[in-house]
C-alpha cells in the first residue's frame, strides 16, 4: 500500500531515502488504485514527534501495493511545544477541524508524555477525548499506543492504569492468546515487541471488561488487545513502531539525565536488548559518567559507534503483519465515502461477524 507524499512533510523524503515507495501527487492521481485515508493524532514529545511520524508512516507503507494511503498528521491542544516544533505543526500539520470535514478511514493515536498522577488531571485529557468521541461514530477502527491505550481504556471502561514499582522498559517475547483473531493472522505465535512505560492495564482489568486480549508476555504483560466488538478499538500497550535503536536512544538520554543530575539513580539497561558485548561497553562508559559528573568534567561522547552493529530488530516483521491484517480488514468494511464508516451490510456492533 504505497504512501501518497500529499503535501511536504520533511517524513517522506526521508522514508524515500531509506527505500520506502513513496509516490508523489502526479502519479498517484494516473493509477487506478482506490485511496484511503489514515489520521495520525501526534501527541508525542518534541523531541520524539518526527521520529513518531516515520515510524508509523513506515508501518502503513509497508502493507500489501493494492491501496493509495494519506496519512494526515494532526495533534491537539494540551502539549506543551516548542517554537520550532509549533511551526513544524503549522506548517505541515493538519487541524481536527480539517480531519472532521474531510473524514478518515482510520485512526491511529501516538503515546504521549505525562505531568500529572491521573491522566484526567493532564491538559491533553479533554481534547482526546473529543477527537476519540468524533472518531468512535466517524472511522472504522482506531488504533492506540501505549498512553493512549491506557487513556482511552479509562475513558470508555473506566479502568484506571496502575504503577509499576519500576520502569517496564526492553524487549519482550509475546505469546498469541487467541489465534484465530483476524489481525493476528499468519503471524508468528511467539514474537518480540518493545515496551517502555511506567504504568500498566492488566490482562484480569481488560478481560473483566470484555476486552479480548490477543498477545501477551509473561514478563511484560498485555500488548495488543481490542475492544468488545473485535475491531473498532485496537491497543497496543508495547511500541511496535519502534526503530532499531529507539531504545538506545532512549537509555542514552537517562544516562545525559543522570550526568545533569536531573535524576538521582544511573538508568538500567533495557531488558533483553543490550548482548553481553555492548553491556561491557556500557559498564566501562558509566564509571565514566559517574567520575566526570563528580569532578565536574566534560562528558565523554556515547559510545554509539561501539554499539549500533550489536543491535537487532526482532520485532518489526510481526508489526507489519498485524498493521497489513489491521489495514487489510479496514479496507473489505470501510465505504468508498470517506465520512462513511461502514459500507452497507456491514454490522458496526460486529464488524467482522466473529
Amino acid at each position: 500500500m504505497p504512501l501518497v507524499a500529499h503535501t511536504d512533510l520533511p517524513t517522506f523524503q526521508r522514508l524515500r531515502e531509506e527505500g520506502e515507495e513513496v509516490l508523489n501527487p502526479e502519479r498517484a492521481s494516473n493509477q487506478d488504485i482506490r485511496e484511503m485515508h489514515i489520521g495520525l493524532l501526534n501527541m508525542m514529545p518534541d523531541a520524539a514527534l518526527e521520529a513518531t511520524e516515520r515510524q508509523f508512516f513506515r508501518l502503513v507503507g509497508a502493507c500489501n501495493q493494492i491501496v493509495q494511503f494519506h496519512v494526515h498528521p494532526f495533534t491537539i491542544e494540551g502539549m506543551k511545544r516548542s517554537p520550532e516544533t509549533q511551526a513544524h505543526i503549522a506548517k505541515y500539520y493538519e487541524s481536527f477541524e480539517q480531519i472532521k470535514c474531510d473524514g478518515l478511514d482510520a485512526l491511529i493515536i501516538s503515546g504521549a508524555n505525562v505531568s500529572h498522577p491521573k491522566l484526567s488531571e493532564e491538559d491533553f485529557w479533554k481534547p482526546l477525548a473529543e477527537v476519540f468521541f468524533w472518531a468512535k461514530e466517524n472511522v472504522t477502527s482506531v488504533l492506540c499506543s501505549c498512553l493512549a491505550t491506557h487513556a482511552i481504556i479509562q475513558y470508555c471502561y473506566g479502568i484506571e492504569r496502575t504503577r509499576l514499582s519500576g520502569k517496564r522498559w526492553g524487549v519482550f517475547s509475546h505469546k498469541l492468546t487467541d489465534r484465530s483473531h483476524p489481525l493476528v493472522a499468519e503471524i508468528n505465535t511467539r514474537f518480540d515487541v518493545p515496551h517502555s512505560r511506567f504504568n500498566e492495564i492488566f490482562q484480569s482489568d481488560m478481560e473483566l471488561h470484555g476486552l479480548k486480549v490477543l498477545a501477551a508476555s509473561k514478563e511484560a504483560g498485555v500488548h495488543l488487545a481490542v475492544s468488545p466488538d473485535g475491531f473498532r478499538i485496537v491497543f497496543f500497550q508495547g511500541h511496535p513502531e519502534y526503530d532499531d535503536i529507539s531504545l538506545l536512544k532512549e537509555y542514552k538520554r537517562e544516562v545525559l539525565r543522570f550526568y545533569r543530575a536531573e535524576i538521582n539513580d544511573y538508568p538500567p539497561f533495557p531488558e533483553h536488548y543490550f548482548d553481553p558485548e555492548v553491556q561491557q561497553v556500557l559498564l566501562v562508559y558509566e564509571q565514566q559518567v559517574r567520575a566526570a559528573k563528580q569532578n565536574g568534567e566534560r562528558l565523554a561522547d556515547f559510545p554509539e559507534d561501539q554499539i549500533l552493529e550489536h543491535i537487532d530488530n526482532t520485532w518489526s516483521d510481526t508489526a507489519k503483519a498485524v498493521f497489513n491484517n489491521w489495514l487489510g480488514k479496514i479496507y473489505q468494511l470501510t465505504h468508498q465515502e470517506r465520512g462513511l464508516p461502514f459500507m452497507e451490510g456491514v454490522d458496526p456492533e460486529n464488524p467482522l461477524g466473529l
